[in-house]
């Protein structure tokens, strides 16, 4: 039988960087798959998926303050690092190197107090009247420099989550130039931050190829997710409408319905008939996230909607 790969676990970024550099010296690609922990079999997925490109292989757990806003979910948003370091060894071929650092928006010296973490709860909301829009905007972390991929983060996700996708292009952009690996996976669940990743990389010459992983479902079809943890039985089942109104919208489409407006309606009323409120549901070109009033091209149907007090988003690709 064979033996379970243990991963190297790295929490500092020079010595992350460092073995980086040394194993690309030695000829070996790596493959990035950042994570924020609370592992489910659609992370593992990437790792598999990771396997197929490179050499080596590394995960980053890290939960992204710079893509919270104050009122978000960061001090509720679910953690076991022990539980996801033991899913990842049972991966075939397993992990390198899990990069697991502390706080990558501390820039204090190693003299100086390093007890040091961002608190969302108190403080960020303390500041929000003076214009804090994510939890790392807070004294002390001295933190002001941001990357926005400005026309495809506004739509879906980011009408309702205008912290969000800054925060996603920054922590990528730090994590690829502590990392830097030659392929970097992401899971097409989070659809436009696929999209906004890819647009980054070709913008700003990032010498890495991003790999888009299909989205991973539970047995009953609903999308894997982190926050699936917080609904409760109840809410579980009102929520496998979505995929369902969505396989249902596909379906129509290649039957020959190409209207969108009488698409979107379609999983609206599923939705709201369920019990959902919808944050969006939109049809989107799948390479410039623009609404389409007709199919024509390939488009993407992007939902968001919330049970109870989990947000949960979807979609699925419609190739015409």
């Amino acid at each position: 039988m064979e033996s379970r790969k243990q991963p190297l676990i790295i929490t500092d970024k020079t010595q992350m960087r460092n073995w980086s550099r040394s194993a690309r010296s030695q000829g070996k690609t790596i493959a990035l798959v950042p994570t924020m922990g609370y592992l489910h079999q659609g992370h593992l997925s990437l790792v598999k998926e990771a396997h197929n490109h490179a050499n080596l292989i590394v995960v980053s757990i890290y939960v992204n303050p710079g893509q919270f806003s104050p009122s978000e979910d960061l001090s509720t948003y679910p953690s076991d690092f022990h539980g996801d370091i033991l899913k990842l060894v049972t991966i075939p071929g397993g992990v390198d190197v899990v990069f697991h650092p502390h706080n990558l928006y501390d820039y204090r010296t190693d003299n100086e107090n390093k007890n040091y973490s961002v608190d969302c709860s108190n403080s960020c909301k303390n500041l929000e009247g003076e214009g804090v829009v994510s939890c790392v905007e807070e004294k002390g972390t001295g933190h002001e420099t941001w990357v926005r991929v400005e026309r495809l983060e506004k739509g879906l996700c980011g009408k309702s989550r205008p912290v969000f996708f800054r925060g996603v292009a920054t922590i990528v952009t730090k994590l690829f130039n502590i990392v830097e690996p030659d392929f970097a996976v992401f899971g097409k669940k989070d659809y436009q931050q696929w999209r906004i990743i890819q647009r980054m990389v070709r913008d700003l010459d990032f010498s890495i190829r991003i790999i888009g992983s299909e989205v991973m479902r539970e047995t009953d079809g609903l999308a894997m997710s982190s926050r699936n943890v917080h609904l409760s039985a109840e809410e579980r089942e009102k929520a496998l409408s979505i995929n369902r109104s969505l396989l249902k919208a596909k379906s129509c489409a290649e039957k020959g319905q190409r209207n969108c407006r009488e698409l979107r309606n379609l999983v609206i009323q599923a939705i709201d008939e369920a019990g959902g409120k919808v944050d969006y549901a939109e049809i989107v070109d799948q390479e410039s996230l623009e609404a389409a009033e007709e199919i024509k091209s390939p488009v993407v149907f992007c939902v968001a909607a919330w049970f109870g007090k989990v947000r949960l988003i979807d979609n699925v690709e419609i190739n015409m």
